[in-house]
């Protein structure tokens, strides 16, 4: 354990603890040291002797200052400690979490992170002066003890070594025991935690279907579960500490078998026998403590395992020397990739040229969304490549595809903070007056206009004050201040009131100037706008690409896609020899 703490320790951290260790270890020889004070002190007390009596009592009286003093340094160096080792623990974890591939986090793994960033990490911090103390002074004030005993009497120490061994296996098995326990309720709690945040989360939904819902039933059976992990592991901890006592009760038993032996032989005086009897039961205390607190060793391991699992996460593969790329331009060459089961893009390949428009089309599950993750590199292909200017991603390393990709999906998260706090996150860098600048080109300025606050008004926890074409605004403004030369939509205009898409269509026209753009798009506008689209077929791989006058002169599955969206939206075409012009125009129903 002592090796672990110190593993995630930073330098600080580490000499810290290494020097509260030394004074921990200092302050149990002292203990023990003082007990076997008693033994020649309370002889003298037996005997009648004055002289020897007060030696004693300065001596003793020296190594109980000592003693106090070396608990304090220990003391004030624990908090110090703690406090350094919990700022570790959670700089490795929010370092490691901005490791990890995104790919981790497709499963929802806030409660595992929020169970080791507030209780795990506090416990562990805490658990050196708190838990581990005390565990060294059981074992190295009764080693103390025992050696000393060996000086007095080597009959009594010797039965007293007997049951070490027993002792020993009896504390592993209390701590092994407890820590099984407490992994299991740490699954429990994860889940349990999930499930809420879970239900939090989806109020909306929920409440249009009453009570009742399977989501109910989710969160209570999540929370039995936690329930019976939890009853589970105070049985178990309860069983092994009542066993773990029983045993150091057996070994203060043996010793006094042994020494009521041994004084009735007359081969040990009474007085010596009365001091090592009281000796022995000094011996036991700190044993006892220590088998009570073995199970908080436990707990700690559980948190420090799961950091461990977190270190042993595959990360997408970096290069030594990060490659440069050409340009902006986006290809596929002989994609296949799949979450875990069957392919969702096979053999995929298509290019997307520098500063142009692409639009992506198809039927739902082709993978659109798919294509729009593995050019952020939130994956990696599981055959062939991806690549941004004739450079493979992986060359590229994930710094510069995130430098040079700006997604804006369409679940937008909003932090709770003032609108123009979540814009400015883009590029921290610049000033007020460029962040309202670009806000306003995404036409997040109507938005404030109508919030009380203005600029610093707050959106609410993930943006509930905004609706959803609001917080796509306030991304996509994101995006054009991150001035990356490569933006992804994913259908950020789809299933909007016709405010927020006619703001978010002048938004995507501002951003394609001087972009390359990739649109997941359902738009009709944005659509037929497009440079080049790329319609997939249902099998992971494209049925048709070109311009849309080009597809639409084909007559193949675009130009019945295209028909098909143009019915569903209630737009109207002109006849060809009449309206030159491709652009439909719009009936009053397609609002």
């Amino acid at each position: 354990m002592i090796r672990r703490l110190l593993h995630y320790s930073s330098p600080v951290a580490r000499r810290l603890l290494i020097a509260e260790l030394v004074f921990i270890v200092a302050t149990a020889i002292l203990q023990g040291v003082a007990f076997l004070m008693l033994v020649p002190l309370l002889r003298a007390l037996f005997l009648g002797d004055a002289d020897a009596v007060r030696q004693g009592l300065v001596v003793l009286a020296a190594v109980g200052a000592c003693y106090v003093l070396t608990t304090w340094f220990a003391s004030q160096i624990g908090m110090k400690a703690s406090s350094a080792l919990l700022d570790s623990l959670l700089t490795r974890l929010g370092d490691r979490l901005v490791e990890l591939p995104v790919s981790w986090f497709a499963a929802d793994r806030s409660g595992l992170v929020t169970g080791i960033a507030t209780q795990g990490a506090m416990f562990v911090s805490n658990m050196p002066y708190a838990i581990l103390r005390q565990i060294l002074i059981g074992f190295v004030t009764p080693a103390t003890v025992l050696v000393g005993m060996y000086l007095v009497d080597w009959r009594l120490a010797l039965a007293m070594t007997v049951m070490i061994p027993v002792l020993l296996v009896g504390y592993r098995w209390l701590r092994n025991a407890i820590g099984r326990g407490d992994a299991r309720h740490a699954e429990a709690v994860a889940d349990a935690s999930n499930r809420v945040i879970e239900f939090a989360r989806v109020q909306p939904a929920l409440r249009t279907v009453g009570e009742g819902s399977i989501a109910d039933r989710l969160v209570e059976d999540a929370l039995q579960n936690q329930h019976r992990a939890y009853r589970g592991m105070l049985v178990t901890g309860g069983a092994g500490i009542a066993t773990f006592a029983g045993l150091v009760q057996l070994s203060l038993t043996l010793l006094l078998v042994v020494g009521a032996f041994l004084a009735v032989g007359g081969t040990v005086d009474v007085a010596t026998l009365i001091a090592l009897l009281v000796l022995g039961v000094r011996f036991n205390e700190p044993i006892v403590a220590a088998g009570d607190l073995g199970g908080g060793v436990a707990v700690a391991r559980t948190t420090l395992d799961q950091l461990d699992r977190l270190a042993a996460v595959t990360a997408l593969p970096e290069p030594q020397a990060p490659a440069v790329a050409a340009d902006a331009g986006i290809a596929f060459d002989g994609v296949t990739f799949g979450y875990g089961g069957e392919p969702v893009l096979r053999d995929l390949s298509f290019r997307a040229p520098a500063g142009r428009m692409t639009a992506i089309v198809g039927p739902s599950g082709s993978g659109k969304t798919t294509i729009t993750k593995l050019i952020a590199r939130f994956y990696d292909p599981d055959e062939g490549t991806v690549s941004i200017g004739g450079v493979a991603l992986p060359d590229l390393g994930t710094a510069a595809v995130e430098a040079a990709v700006a997604p804006v999906f369409q679940d937008v998260y909003l932090f709770d903070d003032t609108i123009l706090g979540n814009i400015w996150i883009g590029n921290p860098d610049l000033h007020r007056d460029d962040v309202i600048a670009a806000a306003t080109r995404a036409r997040v300025d109507e938005i404030v206009a109508r919030l009380p606050g203005g600029w610093d008004a707050r959106v609410g926890e993930g943006g509930s004050n905004l609706s959803g074409g609001e917080r796509q605004r306030v991304s996509i403004a994101r995006a054009l201040l991150k001035d990356a030369p490569i933006v992804v939509l994913d259908e950020a205009t789809a299933a909007l009131d016709i405010g927020n898409e006619i703001a978010i269509g002048e938004a995507v026209d501002a951003i394609r100037a001087d972009r390359t753009l990739i649109v997941v798009a359902h738009r009709l506008q944005t659509i037929m706008t497009a440079d080049r689209i790329i319609m997939l077929d249902g099998d992971g791989g494209i049925r048709e690409t070109g311009s849309h006058a080009e597809l639409l002169a084909a007559g193949g599955a675009y130009a019945g896609y295209w028909r098909e969206r143009v019915e569903a939206a209630g737009w109207q075409l002109a006849a060809p020899d009449t309206a030159p012009d491709p652009l439909p125009e719009r009936t009053r129903d397609d609002r």
